[in-house]
């Protein structure tokens, strides 16, 4: 990364690059539904910045007022139109509603509950804006999981992100540190943000990306030799030095570490001697081993100071403390993404040298904001979310070593990070791999989008059947 370019040339050379390797994708002509624009641009506005921000980069100022609460009317009601043209292209395949919740009982629930608990918010008209932009994950996961090849579509839709992420990441931090740094306010001391607005935004970036491209490396490996292999562990190459290159400026310790874990994770269940039946047990020692040495020996204080972030963790656990002193409802909560607004925020005034806006833990954010029964309706997501892996491990082995995989990886990234908050890309790519829906019925859904006898419709279903 240590070519020198005239800021202008090296732009031309990024979106030239950006737009060779959409050609190349597209000439590849997979089958895959054109709807897949759709999550795509979701995923690269969460994984970047919103629609106003950029039209202001751009030299397009967007009129209307704004505000720290709702943010821009533009994004408002672009999110819901890409919202809206999510669901006509569920109902366009015929998805059902029915199985859709049979088959994801938790998630549903979960959701339920955040719109139930909008009631007894301070703010429940920005409440119920937040959760209807939330409801874009789930309905973006279903379009890529719906598609005629999920599969496919999900490899597309990582290395789409990819080439539009990763590029214009490097230009702004190289060429337009305005756009792609910023300064610690109370220190001074630089930081880098690439496309993102937060140092430990493109370290979340860098975690999707990079976890998907070492997951995808073991699937090319599997390919016979060809001309196509060859040129795919190149981009392969090409990304991982760039998303590495990317960590190193992002600092961001809970991405690598993360990255690490759901990497290991995925190489150890591919290991021909680990019995998966035994998986759940392999992971609960684990998960039983790292709380025995958090209590008893302060693991994540030790690791901290290691990589020179002092034992609180960055101040994190100072931020812990205050929080927990504001004495919310612990059983409920403040409501729906509402702890950070009004008289709160305003009491966290003069404790640091900054106002924070997030709690750097998605557990207590959730017990901020839903209580104790929301911590409960998480961690059961999370159980059951695993209990979809175990069955997958059996039946498509590498789609569910990567949903096991980024699970880990996100279960930790929470600990010092809020990763299910509204636009986070994390939380779309956690409904990526915590969303089920029959194979069966996508089977029937295309089959009713051809022209073909009774008969074909009814092979095409029966061989999809597991």
């Amino acid at each position: 990364m240590g070519l020198h370019l005239p800021p202008s040339i090296a732009s031309c050379f990024t979106v030239g690059l950006i737009i060779w390797l959409f050609r190349r994708d597209i000439r590849e002509k997979h089958d895959i539904s054109g709807a897949l624009w759709l999550p795509l641009l979701w995923l690269i506005l969460g994984c970047s910045r919103s629609v106003s921000t950029w039209l202001n980069i751009f030299g397009l100022p967007v009129s209307g007022t704004a505000s720290v609460e709702e943010g821009s009317p533009l994004d408002a009601w672009f999110y819901f139109v890409l919202i809206i043209a999510g669901f006509c292209v569920l109902a366009k395949r015929q998805v059902r509603l029915s199985q859709v919740v049979s088959n994801n009982g938790w998630l549903i629930v979960f959701l339920l509950y955040c719109l139930i608990s909008i009631t007894w918010s301070d703010f429940p008209v920005i409440a119920l804006k937040r959760w209807i932009k939330v409801l874009g994950h789930p309905i973006m996961a279903l379009i890529v999981l719906t598609d005629p090849n999920p599969g496919e579509a999900l490899t597309r839709l990582m290395k789409r992100c990819a080439y539009v992420v990763v590029p214009v990441s490097i230009l702004f931090i190289k060429y337009y540190p305005e756009l792609g740094r910023g300064f610690d306010p109370w220190t001074g001391e630089p930081f880098n943000t690439g496309i993102t607005t937060d140092k430990n935004a493109l370290g979340g970036d860098c975690l999707i990306l990079g976890f998907f491209f070492f997951w995808y490396l073991l699937q090319t490996w599997q390919t016979e030799r060809s001309s196509w292999r060859r040129n795919e562990f190149r981009l392969i190459a090409g990304f991982a030095i760039a998303i590495w290159w990317l960590f190193s400026q992002a600092h961001s310790a809970t991405s690598s570490i993360s990255l690490i874990v759901g990497i290991l994770i995925v190489v150890f269940v591919g290991i021909r001697s680990v019995n998966k039946n035994f998986i759940g047990t392999y992971l609960l020692a684990a998960l039983v081993l790292l709380v025995v040495a958090e209590v008893t020996f302060g693991l994540s204080g030790h690791m901290s100071e290691s990589l020179g972030r002092g034992s609180e963790l960055s101040g994190r656990t100072v931020l812990w403390r205050e929080l927990l002193g504001l004495h919310t409802n612990p059983i409920l909560g403040t409501g729906f993404e509402s702890f950070w607004l009004g008289e709160r925020l305003q009491q966290l005034k003069g404790l640091f040298f900054f106002i924070p806006n997030e709690a750097h833990n998605g557990y207590l954010e959730t017990y901020l904001t839903l209580g104790l029964v929301g911590v409960f309706l998480l961690v059961g997501l999370f159980v059951a979310t695993f209990r979809k892996i175990r069955v997958e491990l059996f039946r498509n082995f590498e789609w569910g070593r990567y949903r096991l995989g980024f699970l880990a990886a996100l279960v930790l990234y929470n600990w010092t990070e809020a990763a299910f908050k509204t636009l986070s890309p994390l939380w779309f790519a956690f409904y990526l791999i915590a969303t089920d829906y029959p194979r069966i019925l996508r089977a029937t859904a295309q089959a009713s989008d051809e022209v073909e006898s009774p008969e074909e419709s009814r092979e095409l279903v029966y061989a999809d059947e597991p």
